[in-house]
């Protein structure tokens, strides 16, 4: 799936199996739709649901949920810890690849017209897609809840953005948006429902009003407490992690439990979770504990140790983190084909991959070896005086071999883009003036590839020299290739940087980067025989 959309609609019901499974059929069910995570809550009695699709699949995919939940669930009779006001409370769309927050937008209003069509239920828009200022938040839509809808829907300034401003006992009404990825995060305390909301007051952007805001920004929050789990939790959404990370809020909701005298026993992620949360809490705790910990599988152990994400059910990162969960793109990466295959596809009669995908594959290999050499090095008794210095030198190894393995593909990608530009059609000016403004955009891309190849390599150099002076001796042949496999590479850059740029129209941009992949070239070759004289000194 180029274009990727999420879809994550809570439903109040999250008790009763057959009704959870029938919305979870629906979703299933529903051509071009992923159902990556169901999540009940018996307490909350609410379900959230995380599927994945196009846009118009997704929209279609939500509308069979609902059409679902119409049949099956009467709020009415609904109780629960979690605020809500509908049958289906909340719709969010959310962009994952290939797709725009406008795009999300779109689909949010697709939805909410079709749903209040069909159904003649109220529905009202939040976030990214909101009409009106306040109804940005969704505490402030849902404000009174299901009880106090009714009187709501009679007030001029709640009526809704699409449907009757009526009540429909058996429904209520749907909130439906567009926002950025949302982690919903629950920290466990052996407390009270009115102490575990003491410390989301304090916590939670909002606090206690205007007179008292709380610590956390992009940070909503409530307590309330699991019968089922005999404890309480301090439930917070995180509206952006970029802003306010899980660990944060961890953290500060720990020395507010302090303060009580309150014991802490864990978390738990309700749904999915980006990787890139995880990775920045495991980057928190690591400079806080000085833990040495490279591979992004033990990272992410790390993190579900430190926040207790297993305390009250296993945690599997391959069925939570969502970038291990979403399909990928049916065209296929050149980084999963078998070695034999990427060999075989480079040497048959097509234009991809090429010179700069092979340039970028032998500098991944090269930084790949400098940073083996590292860990034959590190941690072992003989060179234990070293090990400081190794934990400082692997890691800008570690991290260049993924960068530069991603540009295998992006070379391959950039050059099919310059050559789709070519095919445009030119039979009018317009035709003509789109044509050549694709294939500049498409030159400047083949250029930009093998130019960020180049400079990534350019970081390394003083640190390779260290390691040459250093390392383990007995890898003094793995280093000897690693530099010669990293100049190599900047070999590649050079030429698919000089080729690509004879077409580009911009002189300014011409010369500039001529002249700075030249001076890339000429610090590899230097930086490359320093290196190997360092290691040949070392042989005696």
């Amino acid at each position: 799936m180029s274009q990727l959309v999420e879809c994550v609609p809570n439903f109040s019901e999250g008790r009763n199996k057959e009704v959870i499974d029938a919305i979870s059929g629906a979703i299933a069910q529903t051509p071009g739709c992923v159902l990556l995570d169901v999540d009940a809550g018996p307490s909350t009695n609410r379900t959230v649901y995380t599927f994945v699709g196009q846009p118009q699949c997704v929209v279609q995919g939500a509308l069979n949920a609902a059409r679902t939940a119409w049949r099956l669930i009467d709020m009415s009779k609904h109780q629960g810890e979690h605020p809500r006001m509908g049958a289906l409370d909340v719709c969010p769309f959310i962009p994952v690849r290939g797709v725009s927050m406008e795009d999300c937008v779109l689909c949010a209003q697709a939805f909410g017209q079709q749903l209040a069509e069909e159904l003649s239920v109220p529905v009202y828009l939040y976030g990214e897609a909101a009409r009106m200022a306040n109804r940005c938040t969704l505490p402030a839509i849902r404000a009174g809840e299901y009880e106090g809808l009714p009187e709501k829907l009679k007030q001029a300034e709640w009526a809704p953005d699409f449907g009757p401003s009526t009540f429909v006992p058996s429904w209520g009404a749907t909130v439906t948006g567009a926002r950025k990825f949302l982690i919903a995060f629950n920290i466990n305390l052996l407390a009270t429902k009115e102490q575990a909301h003491r410390i989301a007051l304090n916590l939670r952007e909002q606090g206690r009003g205007k007179q008292q805001p709380g610590r956390l920004k992009k940070v909503q929050g409530i307590g309330w407490y699991l019968e089922e789990k005999s404890l309480a939790q301090v439930s917070m959404n995180l509206l952006d992690f970029e802003v306010m990370g899980l660990h944060t809020v961890y953290e500060e909701t720990c020395k507010e439990a302090q303060e009580l005298s309150l014991p802490v026993v864990g978390s738990q992620l309700v749904g999915l979770v980006p990787l890139q949360a995880l990775l920045d809490a495991a980057n928190f705790y690591c400079h806080k504990e000085n833990l040495f910990v490279l591979e992004e599988e033990h990272r992410v152990r790390l993190v579900v140790s430190r926040l207790g994400l297993d305390s009250l059910a296993p945690f599997n990162p391959k069925e939570r983190v969502i970038e291990y969960l979403v399909p990928n793109d049916p065209a296929q990466s050149l980084l999963d084909l078998t070695f034999r295959d990427f060999v075989r596809e480079v040497g048959a009669r097509s234009a991809t991959p090429g010179g700069g995908s092979v340039a970028a594959a032998v500098g991944a290999m090269g930084v790949a070896l400098a940073c083996m050499a590292g860990q034959m090095t590190y941690g072992r008794r003989r060179f234990e005086h070293l090990d400081t210095a190794m934990r400082r030198l692997i890691p800008p190894f570690h991290e260049a071999s993924t960068q530069l393995a991603s540009l295998v593909d992006a070379d391959a990608q950039a050059f099919t883009a310059c050559l789709e530009a070519m095919k445009l059609p030119t039979k009018t000016p317009e035709e003509e003036e789109r044509r050549v403004a694709a294939l500049q955009e498409g030159l400047r891309r083949a250029v930009e590839v093998p130019l960020v190849l180049a400079e990534t390599v350019s970081r390394l150099w003083p640190v390779l020299q260290e390691l040459a002076l250093c390392a383990n001796l007995a890898c003094r042949s793995d280093l000897q290739v690693a530099a010669k496999a990293l100049e190599t590479s900047v070999f590649g850059a050079y030429f698919n940087v000089l080729t690509n740029l004879r077409d580009v129209a911009e002189e300014a941009f011409k010369e500039q980067t001529h002249q700075r992949i030249s001076s890339l070239l000429q610090e590899a070759k230097i930086q490359a025989a320093q290196v190997l004289d360092s290691l040949e000194a070392r042989q005696a």
